[in-house]
C-alpha cells in the first residue's frame, strides 16, 4: 500500500504527506510532472493524490497517462474549484476531487474511500506522530501531552499544528501558516493566527514568554521546539 503525492507547493506536499503517514500509508513524493511521472513508473503506488497545476505539465496530462496504464484510484488535490475542471479531471479518469483547503479528516476519509471501492482496504496501520511529549492524532482532533493528558483540538488548530509538526524545530512564517490553515485564498490574517496560536497555548498550558512547545519568532513567525 503506497499514496504517490504531486504538489509544487512544498507545504502543502508535506502536511498531506505527514497525514497520510500518520494514517499508516507509505508516501512517494513528487513536486514536478516529470518528477510524478518517474516515480509512478518506478514506484507503483496503489493510490495517487494529484495537483493540477506542476512544473512541466499538468495534472490532468499526468492524470490521462496514469489512467491509460493503470486502474489505481486517482484523487485530485488543488484550490482549483471551477466545475469545468472537476468535469475535465472525471472524464480523464479521476475517481475524486478535493479543494483546498481541507481538514486531514475529510482527506483520509476520502483515500479510504477509494480504497475501499477499489478493494484495497485493510492493509494501512495508523502510526503514530510525535515531537517530544506531544503527540498528533489528526483524525480524531486530539493532541496528547507526556502520554497522559488528552486535548480535544479544532479543525484549525490541527491543520496549524500539522505543518508546525511537519517542520518541528525550523521556522515557519506567518504567511505560509495563514495560507495553509485558510487557505490561499484568504480567511485568515495575522491577529487570526496570533489568535489561533494563543488559543493553543492556553490548551497546552505553555508561557508565551517562556515557551516548552510553541515559540514566537519576532518579525518571522512561529517554531514548534523540537528537543522537548
Amino acid at each position: 500500500m503506497k499514496v504517490l503525492v504531486v504538489d509544487d507547493d512544498a507545504d502543502l506536499l508535506a502536511v498531506v504527506s505527514f497525514a497520510l503517514r500518520q494514517a499508516g500509508f507509505p508516501v512517494v513524493q513528487a513536486n514536478s510532472y516529470g518528477s510524478a511521472l518517474a516515480e509512478y513508473r518506478n514506484e507503483q503506488p496503489t493510490l495517487a493524490i494529484l495537483d493540477i497545476n506542476l512544473p512541466g505539465g499538468s495534472g490532468f496530462d499526468l492524470c490521462e497517462v496514469i489512467r491509460r496504464e493503470s486502474a489505481m484510484p486517482i484523487m485530485m488535490l488543488t484550490a482549483r474549484g471551477e466545475e469545468a475542471d472537476l468535469v475535465r479531471a472525471l472524464e480523464l479518469g479521476a475517481d475524486d476531487y478535493l479543494t483546498k483547503p481541507f481538514s486531514p479528516r475529510t482527506l483520509i476519509a476520502r483515500v479510504k474511500a477509494l480504497l475501499r471501492r477499489a478493494g484495497l482496504e485493510g492493509s494501512a496501520q495508523p502510526a503514530p506522530s510525535q515531537v517530544g511529549a506531544l503527540k498528533l492524532e489528526a483524525e480524531s482532533l486530539t493532541l496528547t501531552i507526556d502520554g497522559q493528558r488528552e486535548l480535544r483540538l479544532t479543525p484549525l488548530e490541527v491543520r496549524l499544528l500539522q505543518l508546525m509538526f511537519a517542520n518541528a524545530g525550523q521556522v515557519v512564517q506567518a504567511d505560509r501558516l495563514m495560507a495553509h490553515v485558510w487557505g490561499r485564498r484568504g480567511g485568515g490574517d495575522r491577529q487570526l493566527l496570533k489568535q489561533l496560536v494563543h488559543r493553543l497555548r492556553v490548551k497546552l498550558g505553555d508561557d508565551a514568554e517562556q515557551p516548552r512547545w510553541l515559540e514566537t519568532i519576532p518579525n518571522a513567525g512561529y517554531r514548534l521546539r523540537a528537543s522537548e
